[in-house]
């Protein structure tokens, strides 16, 4: 009698999850246009996304890759949501921000000047090919 409760109370636990660790999700942000609306929705995105799996127990790993005109998102001086920015990655440790180094270059040689980044940008060589790799190491792909 006692093995069969014992039997049940672990099929139960099993079930139910109770024993289970939660999942570690991840999820790339695509962020390529020059627009606060569409940045802010990206913004929106992870938060929602992170509150909701943290919610469910797993964990969640963001990174909002940008490019082209969608750099501006991450350029001091020029953003459009820097406080946000901030304000987020100081609150969320699993959230990152990748600016593309070709677009930073392809900038500079127009305007002549140095691009300066928010201080929580990360350069990546490429932004096209950092959603490319991090899609094949299992990212899922958001572009609001």
């Amino acid at each position: 009698m006692i093995k069969l409760l014992a039997t049940a109370v672990l099929v139960t636990t099993l079930a139910t999850g109770a024993w289970a660790e939660g999942v570690t999700h991840r999820v790339a942000v695509h962020v390529d246009e020059n627009d606060p609306q569409v940045m802010n929705m990206a913004l929106n995105n992870v938060a929602n996304l992170t509150s909701y799996y943290e919610g469910q127990g797993d964990k969640v790993i963001v990174e909002v890759v940008t490019y082209g005109p969608g750099l501006n998102m991450l350029i001091d001086g020029k953003s459009p949501v820097a406080d946000r920015v901030a304000t987020m990655s100081l609150e969320m440790e699993n959230l990152t921000f990748a600016a593309c180094a070709n677009t930073m270059a392809g900038m500079k040689k127009k305007s002549g000047k140095d691009v300066v980044l928010l201080d929580e940008a990360e350069v990546v060589p490429s932004g096209v090919v950092q959603l490319i790799s991090l899609q094949e190491d299992g990212y899922a792909y958001i572009r609001p």
